[in-house]
C-alpha cells in the first residue's frame, strides 16, 4: 500500500524521491534540531495516484515532449490546459483521508503554509526554487485540500515546463510532493545566503530582512535591509525604506499593509540578531557541507528556518592549502576557450607546463582546476612588487578586463596585508621559472644572432624547420610501442614539450622586442606613432592565416562542382569520403582536402582540450566554413585580399622609410628601422606557431590514448572508447597496470554528469581562494550613449548585421555580417574571410582573434562582457575597432 503522508520527523535527505527537495531538507533539518516549524509532507505517491485518475494526462505529456524553450506561446497554452484539467480531478478518498488525518495530528485550529516540493528541486546541480506555487495562511480542511490540488497542478507552470526542457528533465520523471508546514507569524523575515551571492565570497554571509512575511521580499513588493557578516563582524548595513509589509489575513491568505512612517526606516534586525542569525546559517552550511540559500523568520524573539537549499549558481573555488588569500586567473580566457574540459584534457594541459614544478613530476601546483576549467595561481607574482608591475602590464595585452580586476585585488586591504607579510617572494618566483631557465639562457644567442647578424628573411625557416624533426621523433617513439609503455612515452613527451618548443618561442619574442624599439624611434624622429595595423597585415609564416587561405582554396575548388557543394550540405562523417568519391569533382576536391588535413586536420574549435574531436576525424566540422566562404566571397578573393594586405604593409614601410630618409643622418636611420621592420614582418606571424606545434603533439597523444582505449573497450573495461577522456592521465596508467581500485562505470557516469553541469557555468576571469569573483570594467573609452564598450584591437569602422555564433561548425554567414562570438581560437579562423567585423566577449590585443583580424584588415572589438546575449541576430551595428565600441543602429 502506498504511503501518502510522512511527518517531518520521519524524513531526511534519503527520502528525496518520496518528498522532494524541499520536504527532504525540512525533515533533515528537523532531525538535526534546527528550529523548523512542525508539519508533514504529502508524498509523490499521492501525486502519482492523483494524476493516474486522469485519462488525458498521457496525451498532454506527449504534446509537451514535442515543445522547445523557444516556443513560449505554445508552452503557455498547453501548460494552462494541463493545470485547468488537474483542478477538475477529484482527490481519491484514501489520499484525502491521509492528508486530513495528518493535519489533525499537527493541529486543526492552526494556519499552514502549503508549499510545492518537486523531486528535481533544491539539488546540488539544479534549483527549482520558485517554480511551483506556495499558499500561505491556509485555514481549514477545504482550503488545505484546494491548496494541495493547486500545488500539484503548478508542476505545469510555464517557468517549470521551460526549466525542465532546458535542463533535459523528463516531464514524466519529475514528481511533486507537497509540504504542509505550520505558519509562523513573524515580526521580521527574509533570506540569508551563506556566501555573498553577488561576488561569490565564501567568507561573507549576506542577509536580507524586512517586516512581516518573507513572501513580500521574494515577490519584490517591498525593499529589504541588507546586512553582511564576515568573521563574526557586521561589515555592511544598508537600511532600506520599507513602506509596505505582507501579513496574514484574518480569513486566510495574506494582505499587504502600509507601514507606519516611524518604522519605515527602522533597522529590521538588531545587530545582536544579525550575528545570531549568521551563526545559525553557518551551522546549517556545515551540516550540508555546501553553501545555502535560507528562508528564515523571527517570531517572539526566536528564529525559525522555513527552508534551506543549496546555491547552484556559484562557480566552484580552486582548492588551496592554508588560509592565505590566493589569486587565480582563468586559463580558459587566456587560451580563448571557455568551454568546460574533460578530465583527460585537463590533465594533459596541466602536464605540459613546467612552471611551478619541483621536478619533471606530472602534477603542477601552479595550475588549479575548478568547474572543469584551469586556473593559474598568480599569488607569488603579485606579492612581489617588481614582478607585479610587469605581470599586470603583460596581462593587459591579453585581456584588459583581467588587468582591471587584478588592479582591484592588489589595492584591497587584505591583499596589501598579505603581500607585506609574505616573505621570500623573489625566491618563490625564481623557483617557478627555474625549470625553464637553462633553456631561456640557451635561447639568448638565437635572439642576438637574429637581431644583429642573420638575414631576417630566413627567420621563418630557422624557426619552423627544427620542429618537424622533433615532432617526427616523438611520433615514432610513441607509435612504436603499445600498452602502458605507449602512454608512459606520451607522458615523457609532455614533460619535455615546452623545452623542445623553446627555440621556436625565442623567434616569437623577436617581434615583441623590435616593435617597441621601432615605435620609439619613429616617435623620436618623426613625432608620430607607428602604424602597427598597417604593418601587421598579411605577414608571412602565420600558420593560422595560411590555414584560412587554404579553406578559401577548398571553397574555390568546390564551387566549380555543384554536385560537390550539394553533397557537402548533406554529408555525414561516417560515410563522408565514400560519398564524396561518388559525385562529380569529388575526387579532385578530396585531393585538396587531404592536403589540408595533412597540415591542419589536427585542429578544431576548442583544440586545447585533447578530448575534442579533430577535423580529420569529423570533416563535416569544416563544411559550414567552406559553404560560408563560397556564399560570401568571389573566386580568388581571399588570395587577392591577402596580396592586397601584403602590398599595403610594404607601401606603409616604404613611405615610412622615405620620410625617415629626409631627416638628419637619414640613410643610417633607414638601415636601422628597415632591419627592425623586416625582423618584425618575418617574426610576427610566428606567434601562432608554438600553439600549432602543441596541437600537433596533442593529436599524437590523442591517437595513442584512443588506441589504448579501444583495447580497453574490446576487453569490456570501457563501454565506449571515448569514455577514456573522463579519466585523468594517471588514472589511465593505473587502469592499464591493473592498479585502478574504484568502480569505473560509476566514476565515469558521475564525471559525465559533472561535465554537463560545468558546461552550464560561466568561468570568471579572476577569482580568489575565498570564491570572490572580481569583475573588471573599461571606463576610458569615448563612445556614444548606450554603446557596448570593449577593447579596440583592429582599427577601422564597419557596419553590418549581427550574426551571433556560439559554435563555428554551425555558422551560417552572409556577406557583410558582423561575427559576434564568445571567443575565437584557430578553429574559428575559417569564418573570418566571410565577415565585415568581429566582436568577441574575451580577449586582448595579442589574443588569437585580434591578431588574425589585424592581419585580415577587419575591424575588431574584444572584451565585451555578454556580447552574445546582449546583441541579437539581425541587429544592424557599427563596430568601431579604432576606439573600441559597438553601437546598435536603427
Amino acid at each position: 500500500m502506498s504511503i501518502y503522508v510522512m511527518h517531518f520527523n520521519e524524513v531526511d535527505r534519503t527520502n528525496l524521491p518520496e518528498v522532494g527537495g524541499k520536504g527532504s531538507n525540512l525533515g533533515e533539518m528537523s532531525k538535526a534540531d534546527f528550529p523548523i516549524p512542525s508539519g508533514f509532507c504529502i508524498t509523490t505517491s499521492a501525486y502519482r495516484d492523483f494524476i493516474a485518475a486522469s485519462n488525458e494526462i498521457g496525451k498532454f505529456l506527449d504534446l509537451l515532449d514535442q515543445l522547445k524553450p523557444e516556443q513560449p506561446d505554445e508552452i503557455s497554452k498547453l501548460g494552462k490546459l494541463i493545470r485547468d484539467h488537474l483542478l477538475t480531478i477529484s482527490i481519491p478518498q484514501t489520499i484525502e483521508s491521509s492528508i486530513l488525518d495528518a493535519w489533525k495530528i499537527v493541529g486543526e485550529e492552526k494556519a499552514y503554509a502549503v508549499r510545492s516540493s518537486a523531486t528535481a528541486e533544491d539539488l546540488p546541480t539544479a534549483s527549482f526554487a520558485g517554480q511551483q506555487e506556495t499558499y500561505l495562511n491556509v485555514k481549514g480542511a477545504d482550503q488545505l485540500l484546494q491548496a494541495v490540488r493547486k500545488c500539484w497542478s503548478s508542476l505545469f507552470t510555464d517557468r517549470a515546463i521551460i526549466y525542465r526542457i532546458k535542463n533535459g528533465l523528463d516531464h514524466r520523471l519529475v514528481y511533486l510532493s507537497v509540504v504542509v508546514q505550520q505558519m509562523v507569524f513573524p515580526e521580521v523575515s527574509g533570506i540569508m545566503f551563506t556566501v555573498d551571492p553577488v561576488t561569490g565570497n565564501r567568507n561573507t554571509i549576506s542577509i536580507d530582512a524586512s517586516f512581516g512575511l518573507g513572501e513580500a521580499l521574494v515577490s519584490g513588493i517591498v525593499s529589504a535591509d541588507s546586512y553582511q557578516v564576515r568573521e563574526g563582524q557586521i561589515v555592511k548595513k544598508q537600511i532600506a525604506e520599507k513602506k509596505k509589509a505582507v501579513y496574514p489575513g484574518i480569513e486566510g491568505g495574506t494582505v499587504t499593509q502600509e507601514l507606519a512612517p516611524e518604522i519605515q526606516s527602522k533597522q529590521a534586525l538588531s545587530d545582536d540578531k544579525i550575528l545570531e542569525l549568521a551563526q545559525l546559517g553557518q551551522k546549517i552550511e556545515k551540516h550540508y557541507c555546501s553553501e545555502q540559500d535560507i528562508e528564515w523568520c523571527l517570531a517572539e524573539d526566536r528564529f525559525y528556518i522555513l527552508q534551506s537549499r543549496p546555491i547552484t549558481t556559484l562557480y566552484p573555488v580552486p582548492k588551496v592549502s592554508g588560509t592565505k588569500l590566493h589569486v587565480f586567473l582563468s586559463i580558459a580566457h587566456l587560451q580563448m576557450m571557455t568551454d568546460a574540459m574533460r578530465p583527460m584534457g585537463i590533465s594533459i594541459f596541466r602536464g605540459i607546463f613546467p612552471f611551478g614544478k619541483d621536478s619533471v613530476s606530472f602534477s603542477n601546483p601552479m595550475i588549479a582546476e575548478a568547474g572543469g576549467r584551469l586556473f593559474l595561481d598568480v599569488t607569488p607574482l603579485l606579492h612581489n612588487k617588481a614582478f607585479r608591475r610587469y605581470f599586470i602590464w603583460r596581462i593587459a595585452i591579453v585581456d584588459e578586463l583581467m588587468r582591471d580586476a587584478l588592479a582591484k585585488i592588489i589595492s584591497s586591504e587584505i591583499f596589501q596585508q598579505e603581500a607585506k607579510a609574505s616573505k621570500g617572494t623573489t625566491k618563490q618566483v625564481f623557483e617557478l621559472f627555474k625549470p625553464m631557465l637553462p633553456f631561456y639562457l640557451k635561447g639568448i644567442p638565437v635572439i642576438v644572432d637574429n637581431l644583429f647578424f642573420l638575414d631576417p628573411s630566413g627567420i621563418i625557416e630557422r624557426a619552423t624547420s627544427p620542429m618537424e624533426q622533433i615532432i617526427n621523433k616523438y611520433r615514432y617513439s610513441i607509435t612504436q610501442v603499445s600498452g602502458t609503455e605507449q602512454i608512459k612515452r606520451v607522458q615523457e613527451s609532455m614533460e619535455k614539450l615546452f623545452q623542445e618548443l623553446n627555440s621556436s618561442m625565442m623567434y616569437v619574442l623577436l617581434s615583441f622586442i623590435v616593435l617597441p624599439i621601432a615605435g620609439r624611434l619613429t616617435r623620436l624622429w618623426l613625432d608620430e606613432d607607428l602604424d602597427v595595423d598597417a604593418l601587421s597585415k598579411s605577414p608571412p609564416g602565420n600558420v593560422t592565416g595560411e590555414m584560412g587561405l587554404m579553406i578559401g582554396d577548398l571553397a574555390d575548388t568546390a564551387r566549380k562542382y555543384p554536385e560537390v557543394i550539394d553533397y557537402l550540405e548533406r554529408a555525414e562523417d561516417r560515410t563522408f569520403y565514400q560519398g564524396l568519391s561518388k559525385v562529380k569533382g569529388g575526387n579532385i576536391f578530396r585531393t585538396e582536402l587531404d592536403r589540408f588535413m595533412e597540415l591542419y586536420g589536427m585542429r578544431c574549435p576548442g583544440e586545447i582540450d585533447i578530448s575534442n574531436t579533430r577535423w580529420w576525424e569529423a570533416p563535416t566540422l569544416l563544411v559550414s566554413s567552406i559553404l560560408n566562404h563560397i556564399k560570401s566571397n568571389a573566386p580568388g578573393e581571399h588570395r587577392d585580399r591577402f596580396r592586397q594586405g601584403r602590398k599595403e604593409a610594404q607601401e606603409a614601410i616604404q613611405k615610412l622609410l622615405e620620410r625617415i630618409s629626409n631627416t638628419p643622418a637619414g640613410s643610417l636611420k633607414v638601415r636601422l628601422i628597415s632591419r627592425l621592420l623586416s625582423i618584425y614582418r618575418n617574426s610576427t606571424g610566428l606567434r601562432e606557431f608554438p600553439k600549432y606545434v602543441i596541437i600537433r603533439f596533442f593529436d599524437i597523444y590523442r591517437q595513442a590514448i584512443l588506441a589504448e582505449a579501444q583495447v580497453l573497450h574490446q576487453k569490456g573495461v570501457l563501454e565506449r572508447k571515448e569514455d577514456v577522456f573522463y579519466l585523468y592521465f594517471d588514472e589511465l596508467i593505473e587502469l592499464l597496470e591493473d592498479r585502478f581500485n574504484e568502480d569505473l562505470k560509476q566514476l565515469i557516469d558521475s564525471r559525465k554528469r559533472a561535465y554537463e553541469q560545468y558546461q552550464k557555468l560561466t568561468p570568471p576571469r579572476v577569482m580568489t581562494s575565498e570564491g570572490e569573483v572580481i569583475t573588471g570594467v573599461r571606463s576610458d573609452v569615448e563612445a556614444p550613449k548606450g554603446a557596448l564598450i570593449g577593447t579596440p584591437v583592429s582599427a577601422g569602422v564597419a557596419e553590418g548585421y549581427v550574426k551571433v555564433i556560439l559554435k563555428p561548425e554551425a555558422a551560417k554567414l552572409n556577406k557583410g555580417d558582423v561575427l559576434v562570438a564568445p571567443f575565437t581560437d584557430p578553429g574559428w579562423t575559417p569564418l573570418f574571410y566571410s565577415v565585415e567585423a568581429l566582436v568577441v566577449e574575451i580577449g586582448g590585443m595579442m589574443t588569437h582573434g585580434s591578431v588574425i583580424a589585424r592581419e585580415y584588415g577587419i575591424p575588431a572589438v574584444v572584451g565585451i562582457e555578454n556580447a552574445t546575449k546582449i546583441l541579437k541576430d539581425g541587429q544592424y551595428v557599427r563596430v568601431d575597432g579604432t576606439r573600441g565600441f559597438v553601437q546598435i543602429l536603427e
